[in-house]
């Protein structure tokens, strides 16, 4: 009975370490990409849309101006841009 508790203990204690650790690595690891509104940003996008399979509209705030550029899968294109 008490081998059969030291069996479990000295199996289950580091796996259940080993899991607190790797999830506290995955959080740092995707912590940036969460959504929220840091300080030091100087990109905000504001909006994007697709408009069809590939092709995606976006509105980009950056230096005081508004930014709408077009992403597809061979880049970014400048479609228009304004001043706040």
């Amino acid at each position: 009975m008490l081998w059969s508790y030291v069996l479990k203990l000295v199996v289950l204690l580091p796996l259940v370490c080993g899991l607190m650790v790797g999830c506290l690595v995955l959080w740092r690891k995707f912590e940036t990409r969460m959504p929220g509104k840091p300080a030091n940003r100087m990109v905000t996008v504001r909006e994007t849309m697709m408009v069809s399979t590939g092709v995606k509209l976006a509105v980009i705030d950056f230096e005081g101006r508004r930014l709408l550029v077009s992403v597809a899968r061979n880049g970014v294109t400048l479609i228009d841009k304004a001043g706040l």
